[in-house]
C-alpha cells in the first residue's frame, strides 16, 4: 500500500487525492446527472482546479476541524470520492459525502467505499456519530446509506435553496456503538 492509499476493500482502493487527478474528477463532476443533487454547478476547468487545491489540503481528521477528502480507486482508475469531515457544532461527529461515477454505478462500488470511510471514522477513539445529508431527490444516495447501516433521521422538508429552487434535505446518521466494522 502506497503511503497516500488510507484504506482498501477487495476491489477499491481509498487515498489521498492528487495533483494529476483533476482530468478524471472533471470527467466526474462536469456531468449535469452527477452535479444534479451536489451544492455546486458542473465543474468546469477553472472551479475543478479550486476544487482540487481544497481537496488536497484535506489529509487529516485532527480536531477541531479536520477533513479527509478521498479518491475511490478501481483497478487505479479513479471512479469516485468520498469525504470525511469534523462538523462544526461537535468536534465527535464527522459527516460523510460521496460522488461515484455513474458509469461504474450499480456494482456496490459507492457502498464499499462508504463502508470504508466509515471503518476509518470509526477506527478513532473520538468519534462518536458519523451522518450524511443529502438532497431528499436523491434516492440512490439514501438508498447506499441505508444499506451502510445509516439509520434516517430527519426529513427536512423544503430547507435549502438550491441552484433555483427549494429542495428537501435527508439526515442519515449512525453511532459508533452502531458500527458492524
Amino acid at each position: 500500500m502506497d503511503t497516500d492509499t488510507l484504506a482498501s476493500t477487495p476491489r477499491l482502493t481509498l487515498r489521498l487525492h492528487r495533483e494529476d487527478d483533476l482530468e478524471r474528477l472533471l470527467a466526474i463532476h462536469s456531468r449535469p446527472d452527477v452535479s444534479r443533487y451536489l451544492l455546486e454547478e458542473p465543474w468546469t476547468i477553472e472551479s475543478g482546479r479550486a476544487q482540487l487545491d481544497r481537496r488536497l489540503a484535506r489529509t487529516d481528521l485532527a480536531e477541531p476541524v479536520g477533513a479527509l477528502a478521498l479518491v475511490v480507486e478501481r483497478e487505479g482508475r479513479l471512479i469516485g470520492t468520498v469525504a470525511l469531515w469534523r462538523t462544526e457544532s461537535e468536534p465527535r461527529t464527522l459527516e460523510v459525502g460521496w460522488t461515484l461515477d455513474p458509469d461504474h454505478g450499480g456494482r456496490g462500488f459507492a457502498g464499499e467505499a462508504v463502508a470504508a470511510a466509515l471503518r476509518l471514522a470509526f477506527a478513532r477513539d473520538d468519534v462518536h456519530r458519523v451522518t450524511a445529508q443529502m438532497d431528499g431527490r436523491n434516492t440512490a444516495s439514501a438508498r447506499l446509506a441505508a444499506r451502510v447501516g445509516m439509520r434516517q433521521e430527519a426529513h427536512h422538508r423544503q430547507d435549502f435553496w438550491s441552484k433555483g429552487e427549494w429542495t428537501d434535505t435527508l439526515v442519515f446518521a449512525m453511532l459508533a456503538d452502531e458500527f458492524p466494522g
